[in-house]
C-alpha cells in the first residue's frame, strides 16, 4: 500500500511532499539512541562560501542504508508522489543541529538535475517551542513552505529548492537529527500519452 503525504506543494513548481506516522515509535527511538552513540564529525558544508562555517554530520554508507528500516518507507514514498521517474540513492548522512549552530540556506542539485531529497526527523519527541524548522524559499528568497521536525516526520522535496534548517532554540536540549537520502533519477522521464 502506498503512503499517502500528510500535505504536499510546491515551490516555484517543484514538488515537496510531508509523511507522517510511516516508522513504528519503537524504530524511531532506537535510531535516536543510536545516533545519541554516533561519531559525529564536523565536516558539513552547505556551500562553497560557507565553507568556514561547518556543522555537524555522519556520512552513512549506501550499503547499509537499504538494510535500515527508513530505506523502504522512502521508496514506497517516492513512488507515491508520481513523478514519472524512477530515483536511486547516492548518499546520506546525519546532520546533527542544536542550539547555536549556523546553517545557511543551500540547494541539494542543479535546477536541471530532477534529484530528490529525503528527510527524516529521528527524534522521538520534539516541542514546538523548540524551533528547527526546515525552511524552502522561492526564487525571490522569500519562504514559501515550513515543515515542522515532527518526530518520525519524512519529507522529501526537489533537491533544487533552496532551503535551510533551522537550528533549535535556546530552550531546547536535545539534539535535531536529521538523516538526508540524496536521489536521482534513474532514466528519462516517463510521458503520457
Amino acid at each position: 500500500m502506498s503512503p499517502v503525504p500528510t500535505r504536499r506543494g510546491e515551490v516555484d513548481g517543484r514538488p515537496v511532499a510531508v509523511f507522517d506516522g510511516l516508522l513504528p515509535n519503537e524504530v524511531l527511538e532506537q535510531m535516536f539512541e543510536a545516533l545519541n552513540q554516533a561519531p559525529f564529525r564536523h565536516t558539513e558544508v552547505a556551500r562553497p562560501e560557507t565553507a568556514d562555517y561547518k556543522h555537524w554530520a555522519m556520512e552513512m554508507p549506501l550499503e547499509n542504508l537499504v538494510q535500515l528500516p527508513l530505506w523502504p518507507p522512502v521508496a514506497k514514498a517516492v513512488e507515491a508522489m508520481r513523478l514519472g521517474r524512477a530515483y536511486r540513492p547516492y548518499r546520506s548522512y546525519t546532520n546533527y543541529a542544536q542550539f547555536g549552530d549556523m546553517l545557511f540556506t543551500h540547494t541539494d542539485c542543479a535546477p536541471d538535475a530532477h534529484e530528490l531529497t529525503a528527510l527524516w526527523y529521528l527524534m522521538p519527541r520534539w516541542d514546538l517551542e523548540w524551533g528547527g524548522e526546515t525552511l524552502f524559499f522561492d526564487a525571490s528568497d522569500d519562504c514559501a513552505y515550513c515543515v515542522s521536525p515532527k518526530p518520525g516526520r519524512l519529507v522529501i522535496f526537489d533537491g533544487a529548492i533552496r532551503h535551510c534548517g533551522r537550528p533549535p532554540n535556546r530552550i531546547c536540549y536535545t539534539p535535531r537529527y536529521s538523516f538526508a537520502i540524496k536521489l536521482e533519477p534513474v532514466g528519462p522521464a516517463a510521458h503520457a500519452g
